[in-house]
């Protein structure tokens, strides 16, 4: 049998059976906010937010330098305002924004066909075997950058892995502009020294409860076996034992079809009153709706989705003949299905809104999982 060639990500070339792949997760870099800063250089170099002002106005998405001062996507724009004065807010403008995204989407095209969007701003590409007989993800990572960076003046971060649960956390490890790589054997021992909140899905609640059971690292998490995760996180526990181990066997999904645009938000203090619910609701309904416009997507289905303190899960569905026909419609049966179920028997952690039963998703915009929508 022969022995495969040595690869330059670090040992041996990928092996597909055990997970090992050459994948680079791209993220662009406050992707809403910088491309209003490239078109209006007014903007540069001040605080940005895209959403709506006031009232019960939310944040799309901010610049770094309105992070700077703890302004992050899906808060209350009275909330931004408040941490930053000079905060300047700016309506999204969606088709510029589609428009940069598929300039980015072609450079993508250049070195693979396996694509996997999860966004107008992010995706994994598997190069396990490249166009350009490249061979080095690293490389071809460095050259996507410099790309992105010469037809669109923006910046993107890139992460590089040998699988996608990896190179998503890499994307993240050096932003804004940065390239991180976790070479095969390095897995493990990146994900050991990461702090648990690191890990997708999860939120303040689990990582409060993490905290308690003496779990605050990726080293923490490692050491639990898998029967006290099952006791502890049921449905969840397979996920974290192989996350904390830097296990991810997922391929690159380049055709998925989109079955629902959606999004969540989990709270750092449950919520019960009927006012605060609405009000979540209200920020909730115009996250998602910003969403949908993104996506091009028409829908019949309206979902609504509670968690509560002790960790069950509640969904409330409505359906029409036709499709919802706007924004004001979407809130209304969204606001019928919280009305419905008021007072709740108990306050919730989180709260989730979907439209299903889509028609007119575009095709760059495949599905994603419920976790990652989350609005923190």
């Amino acid at each position: 049998m022969t022995r495969p060639a040595p690869s330059d990500e670090g040992e041996e070339a990928p092996q597909h059976q055990l997970g090992l792949r050459k994948i680079i997760h791209v993220d662009m870099d406050a992707f809403f906010a910088s491309v209003e800063q490239r078109d209006n250089p007014e903007l540069q170099g001040r605080p940005v937010a895209v959403g709506g002002a006031g009232g019960r106005g939310v944040v799309a998405a901010a610049s770094y330098e309105a992070r700077k001062f703890g302004v992050r996507s899906a808060m209350p724009s009275v909330t931004a305002q408040r941490l930053c004065p000079d905060l300047v807010f700016v309506r999204p403008r969606f088709d510029a924004y589609k428009e940069a995204s598929r300039q980015i989407r072609r450079v993508f095209e250049h070195y693979t066909a396996i694509i996997e969007p999860l966004s107008l701003d992010e995706a994994y590409l598997d190069v396990t075997d490249d166009r350009l007989g490249i061979g080095s993800a690293t490389r071809i990572a460095e050259l996507i950058r410099q790309e992105i960076r010469a037809k669109t003046k923006l910046t993107a971060s890139a992460g590089v892995s040998y699988n996608k649960f990896l190179a998503k956390l890499a994307s993240d490890q050096n932003k804004p502009d940065g390239l991180c790589i976790i070479r095969p054997g390095q897995g493990a021992d990146f994900v050991a020294g990461l702090p648990i909140r690191r890990f997708h899905g999860v939120g303040p609640k689990a990582e409060e409860k993490m905290q308690r059971l003496g779990i605050a690292t990726g080293a923490d998490l490692a050491a639990k076996d898998i029967a006290f995760l099952r006791q502890h996180f049921g449905s969840m526990a397979d996920y974290l034992f192989r996350a904390a181990r830097g296990i991810d066997l997922r391929p690159v999904a380049a055709h998925r079809i989109r079955k629902s645009v959606g999004g969540e938000r989990t709270f750092s203090d449950d919520i019960g009153s009927g006012a605060a619910l609405r009000e979540t609701l209200e920020n909730i309904v115009t996250i998602v709706w910003e969403r949908i416009g993104a996506a091009n997507a028409r829908g019949r289905t309206v979902t609504l989705k509670l968690k509560f303190t002790d960790f069950r899960i509640m969904t409330r569905a409505t359906s029409l003949p036709d499709y919802v026909s706007g924004k004001d419609e979407f809130a209304k049966l969204a606001r019928a299905l919280l009305e419905a179920e008021l007072p709740l028997p108990m306050p919730i952690r989180l709260m989730g809104l979907t439209l299903s039963g889509l028609e007119g998703v575009e095709d760059d915009k495949p599905a994603r999982d419920e976790a990652q929508l989350s609005l923190l």
